[in-house]
């Protein structure tokens, strides 16, 4: 461990310079690399510099526990104690900072919520959890763009895509992807019976231009006029985009802004994205590895969380974690939720090196 630390701090002395010169700076995207890697590093080289600090004391801590006598001894023997508590801690924090990192940390992340099963009570739960994503962001101090909604008649959403921005987008955005289920009593229900409804997630982490480059002769780019609630024109210009992926036929449409250049843009960040995902999904099962090594692996095919209404509760299904504070979750409080799952992912990682 101290030997790849030896040469972190080699590396991060390396990425300082380059921060200063000015050939990188004049170069935005080694600039954002550069940075990226500076921003991994440095609580690393941090807790490095704690623990040879705290290594500096101990040893001066022996060596005066070696020639004190009576009430002394017993002070910096009390000292001593808490110095090799505190290196213990920090090798422990060394271990989780050196697990391999996600190749995702640090991007921004495109979150899609659709309506799932439950007709348009599952609409309206898309809409209860775009919502929660928003407040949850806004309070972990990460920023939101709306890409696109398709509003349903109620007032939910068939669907809705927005961008989480900032260094920890990913982080704690990437355990949401998968089906919600809502038990709650519908507002269409006379009956006053509870109903199971779902909608899905799909987080995406966002991809660069260079990174995914698409070829003008793999897409097809359909216009038309964008539309409300029941299908009334909302716009008299033909500004809505529907961008066909040719090889993989993805699709993607966007509606929201007023002219096509924009909805376009907005349509091939997407698709980017969704063809980036695809290919280190791809990446991902060659290796063998495939979902094993994700949380609840964010598939279809299993629900990852459900939030019962009568029982104020949201259970986590992937780590067996039980909430009773639904209506606060739905404010934005995600935290005991995400940090929860992002301790279960260091855990499982820690178990894995070990066993290696």
């Amino acid at each position: 461990m101290f030997e790849r630390l030896g040469e972190l701090v080699t590396e991060y002395d390396d990425i300082l310079a380059q921060l200063s010169d000015p050939a990188v700076i004049s170069d935005q995207r080694r600039l954002r690399e550069v940075s990226r890697r500076h921003h991994e590093l440095e609580p690393v080289i941090a807790a490095y510099n704690a623990y040879s600090a705290a290594q500096a004391d101990l040893e001066v801590a022996r060596e005066m526990y070696a020639e004190a006598e009576g009430a002394d001894r017993e002070l910096v023997g009390s000292e001593l104690e808490g110095i090799q508590k505190h290196l213990a801690d920090l090798e422990e924090q060394l271990k989780v900072l050196l697990l391999p990192r996600d190749p995702n940390d640090g991007r921004n992340v495109i979150v899609e919520i659709r309506g799932a099963e439950g007709g348009e009570e599952a609409n309206l739960f898309a809409r209860d959890l775009f919502e929660m994503y928003q407040r949850y962001a806004e309070r972990v101090g990460l920023q939101i763009e709306v890409l696109a909604t398709d509003p349903s008649p109620m007032g939910g959403f068939n669907e809705a895509t927005l961008m989480v921005k900032g260094q920890e987008a990913w982080a704690r955005f990437k355990h949401e992807g998968g089906p919600h289920r809502v038990q709650r009593v519908p507002v269409t229900e006379s009956q006053g019976r509870v109903h199971t409804s779902a909608a899905t997630v799909t987080v995406l982490p966002e991809a660069e231009d260079l990174e995914v480059q698409i070829e003008d002769k793999d897409i097809r780019v359909d216009v038309y006029r964008s539309t409300g609630p029941g299908g009334q024109s909302v716009n008299t210009t033909d500004s809505a985009v529907r961008v066909t992926h040719l090889p993989t036929g993805m699709v993607v449409a966007m509606q929201d802004e007023k002219s096509q250049i924009q909805n376009r843009a907005k349509a091939m960040q997407v698709l980017r994205a969704r063809l980036l995902k695809a290919e280190q999904d791809r990446q991902t099962a060659e290796m063998s590895l495939a979902r094993r090594s994700q949380v609840g692996g964010g598939g279809r095919a299993e629900k990852v969380r459900t939030y019962n209404y009568k029982d104020n509760r949201v259970t986590d299904h992937r780590i067996g974690l039980t909430v009773h504070k639904l209506d606060r979750v739905l404010m934005g409080e995600l935290d005991d939720l995400v940090d929860a799952l992002m301790a279960d992912e260091r855990a499982r990682q820690l178990a894995g090196a070990g066993a290696a």
